[in-house]
């Protein structure tokens, strides 16, 4: 006699565990008890990021970049790893820090919060290991801020990868430029990088 099996109705398994979705207030909480150490963990999307070790190519090519950009605009204006605000709706759960940036006002002025998206003309990130993360959450996080530009440089693929034009919580023109090509910053425009020099060539 065959046996009965009663079949209970499906429910999706979740595949992860819940997740801590963390804020700003939360995260000044944690660092203020000595139990968070900010200069290695970055707040994006209620999530605390670890800022991975930089391997060589990393340190080489930011300090070549911030070389660049402390001659075409100044020193006064730009920041290395310097957390920034972005849009009002994202701020609670976000405060990036990307690898460099370069402001409208000298640094100076900027006393005590951190710089408003309308105080930054170009923000720049030095990718490896997180090219995907930066070419996705962080450009959308950016481009919601209206940030004007924001440059990737891709460590892997010897290339640069610049944002521009937001609009609709999307950058409307991404460009990749190859090692022998030259790209000027919005602000600069006769000022040109060669994409080649922030990878030793």
């Amino acid at each position: 006699m065959p046996i009965a099996v009663t079949t209970a109705p499906y429910r999706p398994v979740p595949l992860d565990p819940p997740r801590k979705r963390w804020t700003r207030e939360d995260c000044e909480a944690l660092e203020a008890s000595g139990l968070l150490d900010q200069d290695r963990l970055e707040l994006i999307d209620g999530e605390l990021i670890s800022k991975m070790g930089k391997k060589r190519a990393h340190v080489n090519a930011a300090t070549i970049v911030a070389a660049w950009l402390i001659r075409t605009f100044g020193e006064q204006y730009v920041n290395q790893e310097a957390p920034i605000d972005v849009a009002p709706e994202d701020n609670p759960a976000n405060e990036p820090e990307p690898d460099l940036i370069v402001l409208n006002r000298p640094s100076s002025e900027i006393e005590k919060a951190n710089p408003q998206p309308s105080d930054v003309r170009l923000v720049l990130e030095i990718s490896d290991t997180t090219l995907g993360f930066d070419l996705t959450r962080k450009a959308a996080l950016y481009a919601r801020a209206r940030i004007v530009e924001y440059w990737v440089f891709d460590l892997q693929e010897r290339r640069l990868v610049v944002h521009r034009n937001p609009s609709g919580g999307q950058y409307q023109s991404i460009a990749a430029y190859g090692e022998q090509e030259s790209v000027a910053a919005l602000a600069v425009p006769d000022s040109p990088f060669r994409v080649g020099e922030a990878f030793g060539r």
